[in-house]
């Protein structure tokens, strides 16, 4: 399967539970800047939406919204338990999580923060509602590990993958004790480090590439 993933991008997390998983993905990799793959293609042809992730399967069809994408590659191995099993509560707390994750955090609090055209005074707004929503989730980290239950599941590589955007924005989280301890747990797994170096090297990569001379 091919993963059309971004260096910066919420497609990390989708490459953290493929690496948990055992599923070795073919990374393509996006500018999402201009909307091209490697070889100058214009990525609308894969997703019309130009978002990542996209992920292709062998039979050529396509999936897109990480969400989704995480629910399908955990769904393959359910044994791994990185989703409970269907018609469980646990299952649904895991999806609880995963919108909260991806409507509170990224699109509500992180987004405007990425957007140049945001306004400033909007940008105050953005960052006060992401700094409630974080107390929030850090309260909830007060007496857990892991998000849901005693494993690791999606909800987390997603809640890791989208929370670690405050460092790209200089948002301490010395205020929020229990989510620093978390990120540094999560940031520990083996998963998220490989995933990680495979993004860092491909932003090096690229910066080498667009140098005079490279």
């Amino acid at each position: 399967m091919k993963l059309y993933h971004e260096v910066r991008g919420c497609s990390l997390a989708v490459d953290i539970v493929a690496r948990e998983l055992g599923i070795d993905l073919d990374l393509e990799w996006v500018d999402m800047a201009s909307k091209r793959l490697q070889d100058g293609s214009d990525y609308h042809l894969v997703n019309s939406k130009g978002t990542v992730p996209t992920l292709e399967l062998p039979n050529g069809d396509r999936i897109s919204e990480g969400t989704v994408i995480m629910q399908y590659l955990a769904d393959l191995s359910p044994e791994q338990r990185l989703l409970p099993p269907h018609g469980s509560i646990e299952r649904l707390r895991v999806l609880e999580w995963m919108s909260f994750v991806g409507a509170d955090l990224h699109k509500g609090g992180f987004m405007p923060l990425f957007k140049a055209n945001t306004p400033p005074e909007y940008r105050e707004i953005a960052r006060q509602y992401l700094g409630r929503h974080l107390t929030w989730l850090n309260g909830q980290l007060a007496d857990r590990t892991v998000l849901v239950g005693e494993d690791f599941t999606i909800a987390d590589a997603h809640c890791y993958t989208i929370a670690m955007w405050t460092a790209a924005h200089d948002i301490s989280t010395e205020a929020w004790p229990n989510l620093t301890r978390y990120l540094k747990q999560i940031g520990s797994r083996p998963s998220v480090q490989d995933a990680e170096r495979a993004a860092y090297e491909q932003g090096q990569a690229r910066l080498a590439a667009a140098a005079p001379g490279g």
